[in-house]
């Protein structure tokens, strides 16, 4: 009876502990979430008390990440233009001036039986002078001409599985024939185009890595001078016993509301960028009896660039707070 008696006011009294921790651990949880909304909502407040000053903020920023975003979807469209011309690598095959057309057609016969080989064209001199007449506009000239100066051309189409190395190997075949006398492979072209466009995308993303620091720089002057316009307030929460993620928790939220607006800014002003051109590309892609349009970063790349902007407004925010509020210390 008296162990019984002992027991079950402990019993009772771990019960009402237990319950009491889990109550203060809930209530501890519900302040930060209030903190954080009271902190998200009034930092907003702040940030558009002054639209002026915050709408160049978010201009700075804005074209600052637009440039090298713009600068990237301008190289996948060059890149995505180019996709459409990436056939096998054509060769054209000059004949040599004294070369007959028995001699052609049997040539002809014997490189379309090549294992490498997918497709022979011949054209003749006659032929590509004709069509070089209808397509230059020069056709009352060209009639001119005391003689014919373009050689007989075979179109050569190599085998699509074929790598590079195979590609120039057949090139140094072709050109060692008799008859030939020059080998030009036309894609050659292209292969420089996709070595620019590397190029170019290395120095995108150097420029884009410099003005993202940028970024964060200006947005840490900024919120350094919010923290410098409300230094007594800080003081003063210090001294009623704030920590200084209480006090670092509203600056965050302006540094990301910065980020947020810049990302979207930047966003707008790639899709004004392209809307601008759009027409003059449709116009030339038309003159060239092509659909080709340009293609921007859609819905999906705004929300990136605007979830970017936040990620690099807290970058700067925190390396801000961290670095001036620890100074801040009432005396």
């Amino acid at each position: 009876m008296g162990v019984a008696d002992h027991q079950a006011p402990g019993k009772s009294t771990g019960r009402a502990g237990a319950s009491q921790s889990r109550a203060q651990v809930s209530h501890q949880l519900r302040g930060w979430l209030q903190h954080h909304r009271l902190s998200a909502a009034q930092s907003l407040l702040k940030v558009l008390e002054r639209p002026a000053a915050s709408m160049l903020t978010w201009l700075v920023i804005g074209i600052a990440l637009a440039l090298p975003v713009g600068f990237s979807v301008a190289l996948d469209n060059v890149d995505r233009l180019g996709a459409g011309w990436d056939s096998p690598a054509q060769m054209s095959i000059f004949l040599t001036k004294d070369v007959d057309a028995q001699r052609a057609a049997a040539m002809t016969a014997s490189l379309q039986q090549h294992d490498q080989i997918d497709s022979v064209n011949f054209v003749s001199r006659e032929a590509a002078l004709s069509e070089f007449a209808a397509l230059s506009g020069f056709a009352d000239v060209i009639e001119s001409l005391q003689e014919n100066p373009l050689p007989d051309v075979m179109l050569v189409t190599p085998r699509r599985d074929l790598a590079s190395e195979a590609v120039a190997a057949l090139r140094d075949e072709l050109a060692a024939l008799e008859d030939v006398d020059e080998v030009v492979v036309d894609m050659a072209w292209l292969q420089r185009l996709q070595s620019l466009l590397e190029l170019s995308r290395r120095a995108v993303l150097m420029i884009g890595a410099m003005l993202v620091l940028g970024v964060i720089l200006i947005l840490g002057n900024t919120i350094r001078l919010a923290i410098e316009g409300r230094r007594d307030e800080i003081v003063v929460v210090k001294l009623v016993g704030g920590s200084n993620a209480f006090v670092r928790r509203p600056f965050l939220y302006t540094g990301l509301w910065y980020g947020v607006g810049g990302g979207l800014c930047a966003g707008l002003l790639v899709a004004a960028a392209l809307w601008f051109v759009d027409e003059p590309v449709a116009s030339l892609a038309a003159l060239y009896k092509s659909n080709f349009s340009v293609v921007g970063p859609g819905v999906m790349g705004v929300l990136n660039l605007v979830i970017l902007g936040g990620l690099l407004g807290l970058a700067g925010a925190w390396l801000a707070v961290t670095r001036h509020l620890s100074k801040i210390e009432p005396r």
